[in-house]
């Protein structure tokens, strides 16, 4: 099963808590036990599994990417957007999650965020479910 979800994204660089978006589509698809594969085809934007109990671990997050990769380095990229292209490969393009039971077999402190770095744009999720 495959889905395309888009997601709005209103900043330059920002984290947004996306687990209630695919606990309610696993919901509907009735699985039970499997594994879902959460993945973003684009190069300047990423997903991560982190703690979403605490909004300010999102700006933390946010800063210390920005501390890691500078806006205003020297680089080559055309674009302009080269610190985002990092940030997303830092972060990373997929997350792969346990299914079971019908849940997303996340840890009680555990979000699924969709990171933005060259904002705000409208953005693509693919979604693939593996039953068992």
């Amino acid at each position: 099963m495959l889905k395309e979800l888009s997601i709005e994204t209103s900043n330059k660089n920002e984290l947004i808590d996306i687990t209630q978006k695919i606990g309610d589509f696993l919901q509907n698809t009735k699985v039970k036990d499997g594994t879902i594969t959460l993945f973003v085809p684009h190069t300047t934007a990423a997903i991560t599994i982190n703690e979403n109990a605490d909004p300010d671990v999102k700006k933390d997050m946010i800063q210390a990417l920005k501390r890691m990769v500078p806006e205003n380095e020297s680089y080559d990229h055309m674009e302009g957007n080269s610190p985002a292209h990092v940030k997303s490969s830092v972060m990373g393009m997929s997350e792969t999650i346990l299914i079971h039971q019908g849940r997303l077999l996340l840890g009680t402190w555990q979000g699924i965020y969709f990171c933005e770095f060259d904002g705000p744009r409208t953005r693509k999720l693919i979604i693939k479910i593996m039953e068992q």
